[in-house]
């Protein structure tokens, strides 16, 4: 699933294709994708103009000039890509927003996941996605005194804490395990006992992985693609996600993968230890 900085990737590729380009017409060829009315859907969209593609979390903000706002969500294989309108549709294309300047900004998902729904721009935080999104993770937004106080209510263990996005938004599967691993904090620690001194660690951690991968344009594991259909590069970087039964760069001892909450879940048991509370 993209995370915060393969989203990121996109919105910036996108913001240069797109942003200032007006919507003549729109196809909608899986119509589950669209939350809401495809009909007002395309009412409110058809000769509008982008204005601007803003970001919160995981999700993209396609601002245009009528005070709407589309939020799309990409899910597991959700990508965009700007085509001629006279080229073939890809296989898995859903949406299709034709361009008054004879180019497609075509939405292709292959399991069918995303989500785009149109509201009034400044009620994005009223949708259920949204409602509860933590701050961005930047040293402006992403405060440690919030953080503990959050995890101080928690007793369950840190890596579904961090993957519910209300601690912090836009961290995934891939980037808690590398952020845990780079903190010394076991996944499976109950974040209601790790010390302050961790916390700090993780914070700062947090902030610069997912600031140092948004710069590599992401992390591309299976099909994530940016706005130009470029992989990332920051898989050359991981740590430990993927990299099981391989020596710890930092001690040496085997990567071990787990499954905590469901998902696979990479450590080093020396360097990680479970602390007992």
């Amino acid at each position: 699933m993209p995370e915060l900085p393969e989203v990121e990737t996109v919105r910036r590729g996108l913001s240069q294709l797109v942003i200032g380009k007006t919507i003549k017409s729109i196809d909608v060829l899986w119509p589950k994708i669209i939350n809401g009315d495809i009909i007002s859907f395309k009412h409110e969209l058809e000769g509008r103009k982008i204005e601007s593609i803003d970001r919160l979390g995981k999700y993209l903000l396609f601002r245009f000039d009528n005070q709407m706002t589309m939020v799309s969500h990409l899910r597991m294989e959700g990508k965009y890509f700007v085509r001629a309108t006279d080229e073939p549709i890809e296989k898995h294309s859903h949406v299709i927003f034709h361009l008054t300047d004879d180019q497609d900004l075509r939405y292709n998902d292959v399991r069918k996941f995303g989500r785009m729904q149109l509201i009034p721009t400044g009620q994005e935080r009223e949708l259920s996605g949204l409602k509860k999104l933590g701050p961005e993770p930047t040293e402006n937004e992403f405060k440690l005194s919030d953080f503990k106080k959050y995890l101080a209510r928690k007793h369950m263990s840190i890596k579904p804490v961090l993957l519910n996005q209300e601690a912090v938004a836009g961290l995934g599967n891939i980037y808690v395990d590398e952020v845990l691993w780079m903190s010394k904090i076991n996944p499976e620690q109950p974040a209601n006992s790790i010390s302050d001194s961790k916390l700090s660690s993780l914070r700062k951690n947090i902030i610069l992985e997912l600031a140092t991968a948004v710069q590599a344009g992401g992390t591309t594991i299976r099909s994530y693609t940016g706005a130009f259909g470029e992989t990332g590069l920051f898989q050359f970087d991981l740590n430990v996600y993927g990299q099981t039964g391989k020596p710890c760069p930092r001690c040496g001892t085997p990567i071990v993968k787990i499954k905590v909450a469901q998902r696979g879940t990479h450590y080093c048991p020396h360097c990680q230890p479970l602390r007992k509370v």
